[in-house]
C-alpha cells in the first residue's frame, strides 16, 4: 500500500521547491512560489453486477495472480455517486539546475498518498537529463499519464491485467537522452527500487503468509533482494511530419529481478494445497500514437489514434509446497501473458469529442507448470465515450462499455458499465506530454 500522510504534513514537505526564472533563483529561505494546481474528479457509475464490475476486472484471468499480493484499492466503484481521486500538484524551477514536482492524491475516503516527488536536471550537456525521486515510469504511452489526462474514464484492460490500475511508478533514478538527429529520438533507462508494485514485481512478506499456508510451511519465500529490483529501458521516435500531422513510435522493456506469489489452489486458506513461487518477470512493449490537428475551432476535426501492446513473461521456481499441492519444491513455473488496446478520438464539433476503444487482456495467457500447460481465457471490452469541454479547465464525459470478462476458472461474465464523469482543474497546470 502507498504510504499515507496527513495533508498539512505533506504541504510542509514541498517547502524546498522554490521558484526561479532563467536568470536568478529565489532562495527557499526568502520565497515560496511554486505553481499549485488541484484536479477534482468524480462520477455517477452503474454496472450490471450491482457495483461489482471493478472487482471483477481486478480478478481477470492472468499469470500474475496470487494471495497476499499488494493491493492499491482502486476498484472501489459503487453503483451511484463516487468521488474519484483528487490531485494536488506543486511544481517549480528550484534553481538554474533543477526542476521539482510533488503530486499528492486524495481518495474518496480522504486518504492521502504521495504519488510523485522528483527533481530533474536542467542544464546537463548533450541532451542528457536525470530525474530522481518517485515518478511514473516512461515505459509505454499511457503509463506516464495521470488519470485526468486519460482519453477514457478508466484504465485499459492491458494495463490492468499486467501492470495494475496505476501502472508502473516507483522511487529511483532515470537517465534520458535526446539524440542530435533530424527527427525526435529519446532514449532512456531507469533503475527503480521495486517497492509496493500492484502486479509487476510484486513482493510478499513471509509474515503476511502465516494465515494462508499450513503450519507445516514456515517462511515459504526467500528474503527480498536489495534494490534496485526493477530496471527499464525505452525509446521514443517521432519523425517531422509538419504542422498538421504528428506520429510517435515507442519501444519499451522492463525487468523485475524478483517476483513472488502464494498460490492457493482451492481458494481456502490453510487447506494443504498452497505453494510459493519466487522468480523474475520481463515486460516488452510497443506503442504508436498519431495525431492530426485540423486547426478547427476548439478541437473540432482533431483526430487521435493510439495503440499499445504489452507482453509479460515470468520465470519462477516453487520454493515451498504443502502436502496437497499439485507442485513440489524446485518445480519450474513459466508464464506468458499479453494485452493491447486500440483507441481513437475525434472532435465532432467545437468542444465536443467522441472516443472509441477496444482493449484486451490475455490474448496469450498461459502457464507451464512442471512441464504441463495451463491456458486461461482472454478478456475483452469495447468502450464509447462522449466528452464535452466547456473550457480548457473542465471536462464532462459520458462513457458506456460492454465486454466479456473471464476469471481463472474459465467462468465468463458479461460486463456492462456506464460512467458520467466530471474532471476540473483549478490553478495553473503544465501541458500534457504527447
Amino acid at each position: 500500500m502507498p504510504r499515507h500522510f496527513a495533508l498539512p504534513a505533506c504541504l510542509v514537505l514541498a517547502i524546498p521547491f522554490a521558484h526561479a526564472d532563467n536568470n536568478q533563483a529565489v532562495s527557499s529561505a526568502t520565497g515560496f512560489n511554486p505553481q499549485i494546481s488541484l484536479i477534482l474528479d468524480g462520477n455517477i457509475y452503474h454496472d450490471n453486477q450491482n457495483g461489482g464490475g471493478a472487482g471483477l476486472l481486478e480478478e481477470m484471468a492472468g499469470i500474475g495472480h496470487g494471495a497476499a499480493a499488494h493491493g492499491h484499492g482502486h476498484g472501489g466503484l459503487e453503483n451511484g455517486f463516487n468521488l474519484g481521486e483528487s490531485e494536488l500538484v506543486m511544481s517549480a524551477v528550484v534553481d538554474p539546475y533543477f526542476d521539482g514536482k510533488l503530486t499528492l492524491t486524495v481518495g474518496g475516503d480522504g486518504a492521502t498518498a504521495l504519488e510523485e516527488s522528483w527533481l530533474q536536471t536542467r542544464q546537463l550537456p548533450a541532451g542528457l537529463k536525470v530525474k530522481m525521486g518517485k515518478f511514473l515510469s516512461e515505459i509505454g504511452y499511457q503509463n506516464n499519464q495521470h488519470p485526468h489526462a486519460w482519453d477514457f474514464a478508466d484504465q485499459n484492460l492491458a494495463y490492468m491485467g499486467i501492470l495494475g490500475d496505476h501502472g508502473l511508478m516507483d522511487a529511483g533514478v532515470q537517465l534520458s537522452w535526446v539524440a542530435p538527429t533530424p527527427f525526435y529520438a529519446l532514449f532512456g533507462i531507469e533503475a527503480l527500487q521495486g517497492n509496493d508494485q500492484e502486479k509487476f514485481g510484486t513482493l510478499i512478506e513471509n509474515a503476511d503468509t502465516v494465515d494462508l499456508v499450513t503450519a507445516a510451511i514456515t517462511d515459504p519465500l526467500p528474503e527480498h533482494r536489495g534494490g534496485p529490483r526493477l530496471t527499464t529501458a525505452f525509446l521514443k521516435l517521432a519523425p517531422d511530419l509538419g504542422d498538421v500531422h504528428a506520429l510517435q513510435v515507442g519501444l519499451s522493456f522492463a525487468k523485475a529481478r524478483q517476483f513472488q506469489q502464494i498460490i492457493d489452489e482451492d481458494g481456502t486458506a490453510q487447506s494443504s494445497d498452497e505453494y510459493a513461487l519466487d522468480g523474475d518477470q520481463t515486460l516488452t512493449g510497443l506503442d504508436l500514437v498519431y495525431k492530426r490537428d485540423s486547426a478547427g475551432e476548439y478541437g473540432a476535426g482533431d483526430f487521435k489514434l493510439a495503440a499499445e501492446y504489452l507482453r509479460l513473461k515470468k520465470t519462477m521456481t516453487v520454493t515451498a509446497a504443502d502436502a496437497g499441492s499439485p507442485l513440489a519444491m524446485g518445480d519450474k513455473v513459466d508464464g506468458l501473458q499479453d494485452g493491447y488496446y486500440l483507441q481513437a478520438s475525434y472532435g465532432i464539433a467545437p468542444r465536443w469529442q467522441i472516443g472509441l476503444r477496444h482493449d484486451v487482456n490475455g490474448d496469450t495467457n498461459e502457464l507451464v507448470e512442471a512441464g504441463a500447460k495451463v491456458a486461461f481465457q482472454s478478456s475483452q471490452r469495447q468502450t464509447l465515450a462522449l466528452s464535452f469541454h466547456p473550457s480548457e479547465f473542465s471536462r464532462l464525459r459520458l462513457q458506456a462499455a460492454q465486454g466479456d470478462i473471464y476469471d481463472e476458472t474459465g467462468a465468463k461474465t458479461a460486463l456492462k458499465q456506464i460512467f458520467l464523469q466530471y474532471t476540473h482543474s483549478l490553478g495553473p497546470h503544465g501541458a500534457h506530454k504527447f
